[in-house]
């Protein structure tokens, strides 16, 4: 998995990534038995975003930057 992608599948994966729970959501309580699989999901997603060169921390406020503050640094 160390092909980079299409600008425009990497992008829909951007966008797929903002809806998906943060993996400290992630709970056996709110996810029951299949919170590790959800967690093991979000965990390829984000490397994914690693070796196309995104970082997933700046993701959201790349496809959203309207509801994303300002950093004050």
């Amino acid at each position: 998995m160390s092909d980079k992608m299409s600008e425009s599948a990497l992008q829909a994966l951007k966008i797929a990534f903002t809806y998906m729970p943060k993996a400290i959501e992630v709970t056996k309580y709110e996810y029951g038995d299949n919170y590790q699989k959800t967690l093991d999901h979000i965990e390829t997603v984000r490397e994914m975003l690693l070796i196309n060169d995104v970082d997933p921390e700046e993701v959201y406020g790349d496809i959203n930057p309207e509801s994303t503050p300002n950093s004050t640094y």
